[in-house]
């Protein structure tokens, strides 16, 4: 029997390990879009390309591998079905809970993984991601000049680029500014230029040029030489260090805020929220696997195909993961207000819908989780044959096989 359990572990841990592979390439590709534009106009290496993408997997892992254990689950036991490999190994008295152990056993594996991908590995990399793209935006503007191109950086803004040297130095620069409805159109011509980052943001110092500026109440063109001028660029605030949002802490940044800063203390109640939802979520991964177990090993074997229960198991794992998700919409709601009421509604306070919500989340977990366990065992012998099977038909069970011996 423990030849079977580990050649039945082998095989469900090839074909989850395919599986989230497969699905993890996809997003990869999914995500790499959102960051391919941005990465390209900045001007960032490609290196900064698989960083991001690379960075934002993580998070999406907490539902990759549930899904991918629960599809290994079916497919390799329906397929042993179809071989008659478990119908072999319930005729030599082998319970469903002994047929499943292998499954069970991976799938606690993996929700332990998933603990500590949700505790501290996804938003460490969230945190480092969002930080990134952070760092890349706020260069975007700076790196947006094109050589010998009229780029429009803003509605009122065009620069003119005639070469970037590889230093990064800018020659040959033409800007039109007609920003501020309240002051006249000017234009600068520059033969060089530098972007440089400040406090305030990032700003084109422009050196040896002229500012020129046409007034139309005077009908006369002002014009300033310079030896060198500032211009600031938009959307272009410096980096700071960025308030980290629930997603992107760690549990024990969660469990432990900084109650000397106000953001913290205002989201308090999200904190909560997280952490109920980090705490369950990787649970999933053996709810799962004991509905595909449930649907492919109870009742009577047919060799013929099991489509309605693999069709049950997957109709079951769907509705679940979109009940989970609605529920952790309904605890992150907020107090409904009357128009016209001025009371400010406490955002560390748990109301009711938040309370509800939690309570759902933890319900889809644990119900399944005892219902599906319970049908497993011995116990729940009885009630299988009612259910299950037609009257006067006993099923292959343990109890008679050894009668049978």
């Amino acid at each position: 029997m423990k030849i079977f359990d580990f050649y039945l572990l082998r095989n469900l841990s090839v074909a989850t390990i395919f599986i989230a592979v497969t699905l993890a390439v996809v997003i990869f590709l999914t995500q790499s879009l959102k960051f391919l534009e941005l990465v390209i106009n900045s001007g960032a290496s490609s290196f900064s390309f698989w960083l991001l993408t690379m960075l934002a997997l993580p998070r999406f892992f907490e539902i990759i591998l549930p899904l991918a254990l629960m599809a290994a689950t079916v497919f390799i036991y329906n397929r042993m079905t179809m071989d008659s490999e478990i119908v072999v190994m319930r005729a030599t008295g082998a319970s469903p809970m002994s047929l499943a152990k292998p499954a069970l056993v991976l799938a606690m594996v993996v929700t332990v993984l998933l603990w500590s991908i949700t505790m501290w590995a996804s938003p460490k990399s969230l945190s480092s991601m969002q930080q990134m793209r952070q760092a890349i935006k706020s260069q975007f503007s700076t790196l947006l000049f094109r050589e010998n191109v009229f780029n429009s950086i803003i509605p009122g803004l065009t620069v003119y680029m005639r070469e970037r040297t590889p230093s990064g130095e800018m020659r040959g620069l033409m800007i039109h500014d007609s920003r501020e409805e309240s002051r006249n159109p000017s234009t600068i011509l520059a033969q060089r230029g530098v972007v440089v980052a400040t406090d305030e943001g990032h700003q084109v110092l422009v050196y040896d040029g002229s500012r020129q500026e046409y007034d139309p109440k005077y009908d006369a063109l002002h014009r300033l030489n310079f030896e060198r001028y500032t211009i600031d660029l938009p959307d272009s605030a410096p980096v700071q260090q960025r308030w980290h949002k629930p997603g992107e802490r760690t549990i024990f940044e969660l469990i432990s805020p900084d109650i000397s800063n106000k953001r913290d203390l205002d989201n308090l109640r999200n904190f909560n929220i997280e952490i109920h939802r980090r705490i369950s979520a990787p649970l999933l991964a053996l709810v799962y696997t004991l509905i595909a177990l449930n649907a492919l090993l109870l009742g009577p074997m047919d060799r013929r195909g099991q489509g309605w229960r693999i069709a049950l198991a997957i109709g079951a794992v769907v509705v679940i993961q979109g009940l989970f998700l609605a529920a952790y919409n309904v605890a992150h709601s907020v107090a409904d207000t009357v128009p016209g009421d001025a009371a400010v509604v406490d955002p560390n306070l748990m109301t009711g819908k938040n309370w509800l919500g939690l309570f759902l989340m933890h319900a889809l977990i644990l119900i399944p989780l005892v219902v599906n366990t319970f049908f497993l065992t011995g116990a729940s012998e009885k009630i299988r044959r009612k259910l299950l099977y037609k009257v006067g038909v006993k099923p292959l069970s343990v109890e008679s096989s050894e009668g049978a011996a």
